[in-house]
């Protein structure tokens, strides 16, 4: 039985109006940024990701998309909330890119991604060769402890055919790749921003068809405001493209089902389900809308079908390029994917479970449909409580052998703690949010949540078709729920912050909500006033503005309060910092030191972890790396240094040159005296806590020491 779809009251707008053209650029950008990280799969594959070849297709694959959105229906909003939310993006993405971070170095994730996207705008291949006469012949990769490896940068391939794959999907690669083309690194660095604020528009228009137009406004500046969003905004992470793509498929979602379009449940599904192009984890979305999906189909409704297909041709699509050009990545991650996966085979069987029942005339039962509602308001409640609780009666702990538990235990000594490196910190993660948001925002949104649930559950009960904003309510909640019980990052911030992207953003949608429920009805409260004074006084006009409007409006403005408030506190530290400026520099100062032919090979700890890919990338130098194994082995080492020494003379007649980056203690431990120190920058870095927000910057030394190894006598 088809359940009663309830027509929207403002109508569908297919070609006028701000908002409506808003609606479908957002979802078009989101398709665009997913099309371009499609096409690198095939071209970067085979080594054709070239500008020539390259800017023609993105430009068409924008052409088409254009043409796709321009059909599907749009929300009508009002010129000035449109307006509002233009100036919203706009000074969201300035306010990022004029302080953008300058994380070059692969020492986080925004720096590998920066890494991998200058290799694959350079050398055209996502797999980058490195022919084996330029590091001395085959024979040295055969030296233990010899590696083209390192931290985001997996050797492949045999020691006579060796390259090199970077670690991540190739997404954030091939879209940070085109800024490298139109104005090298700097071009690269300030592209996140634009994608931030598309994905911050994207959730103000969400807001806005849900809510009202001017709430809309205030949503999008919220999340701005709130600096986990603004930290990642500013550098080369993931996180802007999947907040533009997820947002997107939202936006997109929500059409579909507002206006029962094929054509825009087909989209969403796209979005959703192909983010893992540019963020693996986007698979965690895509397993929610299962359950949603089956009670649409349900209903009877026209969009869950073509949202499935697109789901699972996105998902489909994702992995098969993340198996076929970031498969050690795949590998390396699969102990996390694996239980996201067995959450997908159980998702998708309770789906599928619902619909058969479904039209074998199964039904809920009366009484458990009664108490539905209030099970799940209440079900809600004592979840986001016992979450918050978790500090009082749980400890989290991950393997101790984990490198990032001895990363933790690093940063537990320095910072006075018990020294647990197993700590994962997670039953913590509620907290985390009210550093950024405050408590208060926390309980109005844990409420919100519950109230919103327990209307859905009075909708489904008495036959009415769920609400438009279903899907995306339910999505997002699971995924806050699923990323607060596990974040699945090392503990330290602001870093791991990047783990609340979505959630942080749902907190202010929800609180935004609140607020503009508690403000509509204080309204329809003094209008049911009113109407009494007139018939029980004899009024002609009752007087504006009485008291339950007044209530109404100020509860709603406390609800504001509560969030931006500890928002713009927690933010405003950090509002004009540049992390990690000056990093250019150093690399520029490196490379510059360096001479034609140069082979580096890098001998210290922080080297390898640091060097290797930007002297390939960057310079232009073929690059080796050691292991710790053989850095503490000084005999192994002099002998691998020899072979390579000698090796890299008969290939190519060039000199090994060694590269320092703790102090020039490991050069001058082999015998060579005052090594020329090539890069002496400070920058300034985030600091890096575990048990409170970080509010100021650290200094960062990237001193690089450079000194040509001798070749070994008779050669």
């Amino acid at each position: 039985m088809n359940a009663r779809i309830e027509q929207p009251a403002d109508g569908i707008d297919r070609g006028t109006g701000l908002g409506a053209w808003l609606q479908r650029g957002v979802i078009g950008a989101g398709l665009w940024v997913l099309a371009v990280a499609l096409l690198a799969v095939p071209l970067g594959g085979l080594g054709w990701w070239r500008p020539t070849l390259v800017w023609p297709l993105v430009v068409l694959a924008g052409v088409g998309i254009g043409v796709v959105v321009a059909r599907v229906p749009a929300g009508r909003m009002a010129r000035g909330p449109s307006l509002a939310l233009v100036g919203v993006g706009l000074a969201a993405g300035w306010w990022a890119a004029s302080t953008h971070s300058s994380q070059v170095l692969p020492r986080r994730d925004a720096g590998s991604n920066l890494q991998a996207a200058i290799a694959l705008a350079e050398t055209g291949h996502r797999l980058v060769s490195v022919p084996a006469v330029s590091i001395g012949g085959p024979s040295i990769l055969e030296i233990p402890g010899v590696t083209l490896a390192s931290p985001a940068f997996f050797e492949v391939g045999s020691s006579a055919a060796p390259a090199i794959q970077p670690q991540f999907v190739i997404g954030p690669a091939a879209l940070y790749s085109l800024g490298h083309w139109i104005e090298g690194v700097g071009g690269a660095l300030v592209m996140p921003p634009w994608f931030a604020a598309l994905g911050i528009l994207a959730i103000g228009l969400l807001v806005s068809l849900m809510a009202g137009g001017w709430w809309g406004p205030a949503a999008a500046g919220s999340c701005a405001l709130i600096f986990p969003v603004l930290h990642t905004s500013r550098a080369t992470y993931s996180e802007p493209l999947a907040l533009l793509t997820l947002g997107a498929g939202f936006l997109a979602w929500l059409l579909a089902a507002r206006f029962e379009d094929r054509r825009a449940g087909l989209l969403a599904g796209l979005l959703i389900g192909a983010t893992c192009l540019v963020r693996i984890d986007g698979l965690r979305e895509a397993i929610l809308l299962l359950p949603v999906a089956a009670l649409g189909i349900m209903q009877g409704r026209a969009w869950p079908r073509p949202l499935l297909l697109g789901t699972g041709l996105g998902v489909v699509l994702s992995f098969g390029a993340a198996l076929a050009l970031s498969n050690q990545y795949v590998g390396q991650i699969g102990p996390s994917l694996i239980p996201l996966g067995a959450l997908g085979v159980l998702f998708g069987l309770l789906a599928l479970a619902l619909v058969v029942a479904h039209r074998r005339g199964m039904r809920m039962p009366g009484g458990l449909g009664r108490l539905l509602p209030g099970v799940l308001g209440l079900g809600t409640l004592l979840v986001g409580l016992s979450l918050a609780a978790r500090p009082l009666f749980m400890t989290v702990r991950q393997d101790p052998a984990d490198p990032g538990s001895r990363v933790v235990a690093g940063l537990q000594q320095r910072q006075g703690l018990p020294i647990d490196g197993g700590r994962t910190y997670a039953e913590q993660s509620v907290a985390w949010l009210s550093w950024y948001v405050g408590p208060v925002a926390l309980v109005v949104a844990l409420f919100a949540l519950g109230l919103g649930l327990a209307h859905l559950g009075r909708r489904w009960t008495s036959g009415d078709a769920l609400p438009a904003w279903t899907g995306p309510f339910v999505v997002a909640a699971g995924s806050t729920a699923l990323t607060l019980w596990r974040p699945g990052i090392t503990p330290d911030h602001p870093w791991a912050d990047r783990r609340l992207i979505i959630a942080l953003p749902f907190v202010a949608v929800l609180v935004v909500v609140a607020a503009a429920r508690l403000w509509a009805r204080g309204f329809r409260a003094v209008t049911r006033t009113e109407d009494a004074a007139r018939q029980q006084a004899g009024l002609a006009e009752a007087r504006q503005g009485g008291t339950p409007t007044a209530l109404g409006r100020i509860a709603a403005l406390m609800c504001v309060g509560a969030l931006v408030v500890p928002a713009t506190l927690a933010t405003w530290p950090h509002r004009s910092e540049r992390v990690e400026r000056g990093s250019l520099s150093a690399t520029g100062a490196v490379c510059h030191a360096l001479s034609p032919g140069d082979v580096v090979i890098a001998i210290d700890s922080r080297a390898a972890n640091e060097w290797p890919q930007v002297v390939r990338g960057m310079c232009g130098h073929p690059a080796l790396s050691t292991t710790g194994g053989l850095r503490g082995d000084p005999v192994a080492l002099r002998s691998a240094l020899d072979a390579i020494a000698t090796g890299v003379a008969k290939e190519s007649g060039a000199r090994l040159v060694l590269l320092a980056a703790d102090s020039p203690a490991a050069i001058t431990a082999l015998g060579i005296t005052n090594p020329p120190q090539a890069s002496a920058v400070t920058v300034q870095e985030d600091d890096r806590l575990l048990v409170r927000r970080p509010d100021t910057l650290v200094p960062l030394t990237l001193d690089v020491w450079l000194a040509a190894y001798p070749r070994p006598a008779g050669e």
